[in-house]
Formats: structure tokens, sequence, C-alpha cells
């Protein structure tokens, strides 16, 4: 039986641990070809042997690169179909620790990647008749976090950007769509660090419903990802996600 996503072409950045390789990962178990892309290398080797996919390394802060990625997605393929803009970091810092480089830093790796992402992506995309591009946001963007300051003004860009560029390209009538996901605590490398527990084992995140304040599992934003990535969502454009176990909607205590 074929795939959620049988013969797509996706593009993960950050592909190469947390959020990002469990949608290689899942997106690939659904029947997508994959293309990994990450500044670190030997990591994102390792997805993408494990996916039978390919590894190209992408710092998304550059310009030329990402001319350079979709030229060579193009020759490998011929096509794109799913853009998931995922890759990101995260320094805690207050409003008076944090510097102007990493205020810029943060906005380089989050904003203007996304931008550049689907600045370039679009048009490959839209030859191939159309596709998901899907922007990784966080529930920090709805919350306020007071040791975050650059990364949830990171964030919020990301969401309002998402919904001008689903806009126009439903005005263009181009095929595509285009998503927001805001994910909230998932048991990833970046998380497991910022909590002291790196190079640990991840913690086991038990199946069925999770009790309140748990953490989520990679996999529980991947599951969003193939379901806007797959043709099930066709009527969902311009809209954000929040994958957080109710945190959003539970009221202050």
């Amino acid at each position: 039986m074929a795939g959620r996503v049988e013969g797509k072409v996706a593009l993960v950045t950050g592909g190469a641990m947390g959020l990002g390789k469990a949608d290689c990962e899942r997106l690939a178990a659904e029947g997508a070809k994959i293309v990994v892309t990450d500044i670190n290398e030997e990591e994102g080797q390792k997805v993408a042997a494990a996916v039978g996919g390919h590894f190209l390394q992408h710092d998304v802060r550059d310009e030329a690169r990402w001319q350079e990625i979709f030229a060579e997605v193009e020759k490998m393929h011929g096509r794109l179909d799913i853009l998931v803009n995922n890759a990101g970091n995260v320094i805690f810092e207050d409003i008076l620790e944090c510097s102007l480089d990493h205020f810029r830093l943060h906005l380089d790796i989050h904003v203007v990647g996304t931008f550049l992402g689907c600045k370039y992506g679009i048009p490959l995309m839209a030859k191939s008749g159309g596709g998901s591009i899907i922007n990784m946001a966080s529930t920090a963007s709805l919350l306020g976090y007071g040791n975050i300051p650059a990364y949830t003004a990171a964030k919020g860009a990301i969401r309002s950007m998402t919904k001008s560029i689903a806009m126009y390209c439903q005005d263009e009538d181009n095929k595509i769509r285009v998503n927001v996901l805001m994910p909230g605590g998932i048991e990833t490398p970046m998380v497991m660090g910022i909590s002291g527990r790196a190079g640990e084992e991840p913690m086991d995140i038990p199946d069925g419903v999770l009790p309140k304040d748990s953490l989520g599992a990679p996999e529980d934003v991947a599951n969003m990802v193939l379901f806007l990535a797959s043709d099930e969502s066709r009527f969902q454009t311009g809209n954000e996600y929040t994958i957080d176990n109710g945190l959003k909607a539970r009221p202050e205590r």
C-alpha cells in the first residue's frame, strides 16, 4: 500500500537531530524521498543514510547556499514537494544579558533562514506543480518567557511571516500551502541540554495520552509535519498549530 507522501521529494533543514531527524524518519517511512540539510555533516550523513536519502551541508543563513541547495535538489530529483524549515537555535539570556550579536544570530538562523528557504524554494515547488511548506515556530512565540527574548522574537516573526507567504502563494494560485507549527516542550537534544541532561539517554515518552506538564516526543511533531506534508491537508494554509499537550490552553496557576 502506498504511503501518505509516496514519491514526494522533501527537504528538511536542521535534519541531523531532534525534531528534524524525526521529521525525516516519519516522511521517509511514508514514502517520501528525503534531502537532509544541516550544518552538522557527521550527524546529517547518518540520518540521510538511515532514511535512504541525500545529505547536503547547509548553513541556512547563507543566501547563495540556499540557491545551490535547490539547484542540487532539482538536479537529483527534478522537483520539490515538501519543505520543512526546521533549523534553529536557542541561547538562554534575559534582555540585559542578551548581546546584539546573539539577538541577530537568532534572527539570522530562524527568520532569515526561513525567509530564504521560502523565497528560493517557492519557484521550484511551483514548477513541480505545488506542495507544502512547513515552518517551525514555538509556543514560546505565544507566551512570556523572561530568559529567551531573542528566541521568542524570532519565533514570533516566523508565525506572522508564514501567514503572509501563505496568502502570496494562494493569490498566485501556485498550489503551494504554507503553515507553521508551534511545539511546546519536546524531548530533544536541545531541550536535554537546556535541562542539564546533555549526553544522557532520552527519557522514555510513553504511548497514549500524556499527563499535564509532560514532555512530548519528537514523533508528536513529526506526525503533524506528515499530515501537513500530505494531500490530506489540502484545505490547510496560513494556519498555525500548537503541539503542546494543552500548554497554551491551560490558565495561569
